[in-house]
């Protein structure tokens, strides 16, 4: 019979070829950008130069990274309102129902949809004589027509209502999950007991799907700092939408800066650790 290291060592065999791509394409990858982030790195030789913390000191008093960090972190607005929102839609289409199968289809579609065309489609609703401005012109509650992606102080939120359609979803499906996952004695009980809907959902659903809100709050927040296609396809960083991870680009393919762009890229990469340690502390498991 085996002993526990045979059975490890064969563990270890069986993962060794997803442990290699992983070292290749994730952690190498992750400590070179560490290493460049304290060298002056030149593209021309290939040569890197120790400069200690030079690049983080730059960043410290850099008007332009703190903008677009505040903007990364002001993303964060849309986490909560995409969570609720596609709890309460995989709440609705968990329902057997007629047509429930095309409902889910529809909410999917903008997942799978590449965001090159997604952003062609949006570019056309936000233009000055598009969908948008034409619906509240039509009920009034606009005269003129609005550069929406434009204005320095809506053009944000305008992206983060694009990221909000082209993500709620995913977690949908997600929270599908989490919701199928529930046994119907559970709910059958409560009803049973007098508990209306709303204490059902409160006091069952919540509860019970916690470790998927956990995921998916975890992956949005991620998601929303690292918020960078949205930006390239609608304004391109303008109009104040200029993010962290745009500037991480700006700096290593318009500047040809890369040990900025690394420095860049550990700051965000320190919010998104920070962020993510908070959140299993409130939802993880209380010991």
């Amino acid at each position: 019979m085996k002993n526990s290291s045979s059975y490890t060592a064969i563990a270890y065999l069986f993962l060794a070829p997803a442990l290699i791509l992983m070292g290749l394409f994730t952690f190498w990858p992750v400590g070179y950008n560490a290493y460049l982030a304290f060298n002056d790195y030149s593209i021309a030789d290939a040569t890197a130069t120790w400069n200690n913390f030079a690049h983080f000191k730059y960043l410290y008093e850099e008007d332009l990274f703190h903008s677009a960090l505040k903007n990364s972190l002001l993303f964060l607005l849309v986490v909560p309102v995409i969570q609720v929102s596609a709890l309460l839609v995989a709440k609705l289409v968990n329902n057997k129902l007629p047509a429930m199968t095309f409902f889910r289809a529809a909410y999917y579609i903008p997942v799978i949809t590449a965001i090159s065309i997604a952003g062609v489609v949006w570019l056309n609703v936000y233009k000055y004589d598009g969908i948008l401005t034409w619906f509240l012109q039509s009920l009034g509650l606009i005269d003129e027509q609005v550069n929406w992606l434009g204005e320095p102080k809506i053009a944000i939120y305008m992206v983060m209502i694009f990221t909000f359609w082209k993500g709620i979803g995913y977690y949908m499906v997600l929270y599908l999950a989490g919701l199928q996952s529930i046994p119907t004695e559970v709910e059958e009980a409560a009803i049973l007991d007098g508990a209306n809907a709303w204490q059902r959902f409160w006091k069952i659903t919540v509860p019970m799907v916690k470790p998927t809100i956990l995921l998916c709050t975890l992956l949005s927040t991620i998601a929303a700092l690292k918020s960078f296609q949205e930006v390239v396809v609608l304004t391109r960083g303008q109009a104040d939408t200029y993010t962290a991870l745009y500037y991480v680009y700006a700096q290593a393919f318009t500047n040809f800066n890369f040990g900025r762009a690394a420095a860049a890229g550990l700051v965000v990469t320190f919010f998104c650790v920070l962020l993510a340690v908070l959140q299993f502390r409130f939802f993880g498991e209380k010991k």
